[in-house]
């Protein structure tokens, strides 16, 4: 009778207490930091002693291209050595994504900063309130004010806001939530729309509106043709915005009898409320710093203009254009750095608005204010039933 040879199976070999501890991988410990920041440092030293002695020519981009590289090797394999694969390539890729984050950031703040550096000296409190009806070349620098081009900008923008977004968002929900054989004339339509030179907009503006209607120049001439650059921005993100929204609340409205213009703007519209809003900011930021338009729609003018449908009226764009001409050091010259950082004081305080009211009205906030207001209403009726308690039982035999 034969017999068969057992032959045993390898197990696999006891994992220590810390391979098999749980470990968050965004967890961060103080050891973590430690890691990081010697990885850092060892790194740095590293490369300057190499880079410095070894390269023909050296530069800061060269160090800083070898700095990285060197800390991403020396950190990853640190990591490895300490708590494996998995968590060394996730903070490796999570270092990575920052580092591509603070890039991105870096050269913003600089032009913030070089803008705020250039124009601060001359910005005042009365800055913001004069106009530059009564100052020439000759004058100082913190003679006038841009008061009536931040009207104007407001005025125009908010004109264009009106004008564009009803219309955009119409058109979203006709390309997402509607269709038909107009479709994709639609939106080839919107995608030609998105590369239009912001001059092509001025043109037409102005060969229809100022010249061929007789309507001359105007605050809402300008809002006209900012509307034709918002228009399209804000199309294609609202129906990108819109596509997000999961089917099931849909069938679920139409299910429950809800025809489906109802269903668009009880359910749809309200669900995507936040993204709208993003798409509302995206338009603004693609017409609120354009010159060219407001040249042959606004024209452009020194005293204050506080009605945009009749007569030239200034904004803050042309007031830098037309004020950075002048030679540098100027008088002119400064006020122009000073406007342009009124302009990015306001375009952020607009973004600022918005971004709030996106998350004042998103779905989340709504859940958050649900909770608090039945937990006021529960705290209530739990005082009111004590409170009736205490009274009957004051009320009873003594």
């Amino acid at each position: 009778m034969a017999v068969e040879a057992r032959i045993p199976l390898a197990r696999p070999a006891a994992s220590s207490p810390a391979d098999r501890a749980r470990v968050r991988p965004r967890s961060l410990l103080v050891d973590d930091w430690l890691l990081l920041g010697g990885s850092a440092a060892g790194s740095f030293c590293l490369v300057w002693v190499l880079y410095q002695n070894l390269a023909a020519e050296p530069s800061v981009a060269g160090f800083v291209v070898w700095w990285f590289v060197a800390f991403a090797s020396m950190y990853w394999t640190s990591v490895f050595r300490l708590q494996g694969r998995v968590l060394a390539t996730d903070r490796l890729m999570s270092f990575v994504i920052a580092a591509g984050a603070a890039a991105m950031l870096v050269p913003v703040f600089v032009i913030m900063g070089f803008v705020f550096y250039k124009g601060a000296g001359v910005i005042t409190p009365h800055f913001f309130v004069e106009t530059n009806q009564f100052c020439g070349q000759l004058d100082g620098p913190k003679c006038g004010g841009v008061a009536h081009a931040i009207v104007g900008t407001l005025e125009q923008v908010g004109i264009g806001i009106v004008i564009a977004v009803p219309l955009a968002i119409l058109s979203a929900v006709f390309l997402n939530e509607v269709g038909g054989p107009l479709r994709r004339p639609v939106r080839i339509f919107v995608d030609a729309m998105s590369g239009l030179p912001s001059i092509v907009a001025g043109l037409f503006i102005y060969a229809v509106w100022v010249i061929g209607l007789g309507r001359g120049f105007s605050g809402f001439a300008a809002s006209a043709a900012l509307s034709l650059l918002m228009l399209p921005t804000i199309t294609r993100t609202s129906e990108e915005v819109l596509r997000l929204v999961p089917d099931g609340l849909r069938e679920g409205s139409l299910a429950l009898g809800g025809s489906e213009w109802r269903t668009v703007w009880n359910v749809v519209l309200p669900t995507a409320r936040s993204g709208l809003i993003t798409a509302v900011v995206l338009g603004i930021a693609r017409a609120v710093g354009e010159t060219a338009p407001l040249i042959l729609t606004a024209f452009g003018a020194s005293v204050m203009n506080a009605n945009p449908l009749a007569g030239p009226q200034e904004s803050l764009p042309h007031f830098v254009y037309q004020y950075i001409h002048y030679n540098p050091g100027s008088a002119p010259y400064q006020r122009a750095w000073a406007a342009a950082a009124v302009l990015t004081l306001l375009v952020l305080g607009l973004f600022a608005i918005a971004r709030g009211l996106g998350a004042a009205m998103s779905i989340e906030a709504r859940q958050r204010r649900a909770a608090r207001r039945d937990r006021r209403l529960a705290k209530r009726e739990a005082a009111a039933a004590l409170s009736q308690k205490r009274a009957a039982e004051g009320a009873g035999p003594s």
